[in-house]
């Protein structure tokens, strides 16, 4: 067994990096050989038993488990045994980014949070379902599990400039335990020239099988990258590993037709 523990780094990927991912994602989706042979309206498994092919090379922080579980005194840690097809951020990691650029996409995942930890899955690497220990919670927000993250200023320290989108209810589930996430995304869209003529959507969201979002527009990403990144017609998924531990497992992404 692996005892982890979360060093609470709020630490944010690189402007310049994500850029980088960005502007390759709008030209061209990288893929690996599983997601190679899938094609639109297939199921594509992002998490292929000891295999991390699926993923960027930078996987710095994040380990493969079969299976985590909190620690029996100290419920903000986890516990991981060896293994494989769980994915685990030990709470210092860097953010994990597909191979594969999605436009129109599916996904399923679940997820597996500790006591006070944070996480977030971002469509196009931009905008973000966040993943939250707020069970408790009752008021209803975007920052909360579940929630279309606020946008939000990184200077002279980091803040929301904007509320978000709260879900309709709080669905989320007690940390330690797994909890499922689908959602199905439409990429913004760009003519000719370059000019964006439609929105991202959230077309709809369910967190642990209860309809949260339902056809959400997305007039500019979420975070920090509302002014600083891109919006690009195709991006990889990423998880976000550096806000807290988190744990994944089930993740899979179904392109959809044009």
């Amino acid at each position: 067994m692996t005892l982890l523990r979360s060093s609470d780094r709020r630490g944010y990927f690189g402007v310049a990096s994500m850029l980088t991912l960005l502007l390759l994602g709008a030209g061209t989706g990288v893929m690996s050989p599983v997601a190679e042979a899938a094609g639109a309206d297939e199921w594509i498994s992002l998490l292929e038993g000891a295999s991390l092919a699926n993923w960027q090379e930078d996987q710095t922080g994040w380990s493969l488990a079969s299976g985590v579980k909190l620690h029996p005194d100290a419920p903000d840690q986890l516990i991981s045994e060896p293994g494989d097809g769980v994915l685990i951020s030990n709470g210092d990691a860097v953010n994990l980014y597909s191979r594969q650029n999605f436009q129109d996409v599916e996904l399923k995942c679940e997820f597996f949070i500790p006591r006070d930890s944070n996480s977030g899955v971002k469509l196009n690497g931009l905008y973000e379902i966040q993943i939250r220990d707020t069970h408790d919670m009752k008021d209803l927000t975007g920052d909360m599990c579940g929630g279309v993250y606020p946008r939000a200023k990184q200077e002279p320290s980091y803040e929301h400039i904007d509320d978000g989108v709260a879900p309709m209810e709080n669905a989320a589930k007690p940390a330690g335990e797994w909890q499922t996430l689908q959602l199905t995304f439409y990429s913004p869209r760009f003519d000719a020239a370059g000019k964006k003529i439609a929105d991202a959507r959230f077309e709809h969201v369910m967190l642990n099988g209860r309809e949260i979002h339902k056809q959400v527009d997305l007039h500019y990403p979420t975070g920090a990258a509302w002014n600083t990144m891109p919006e690009v017609p195709r991006g990889p998924l990423m998880l976000q590993g550096d806000h807290g531990l988190v744990a994944f497992r089930g993740i899979q992404v179904r392109p959809l037709a044009k």
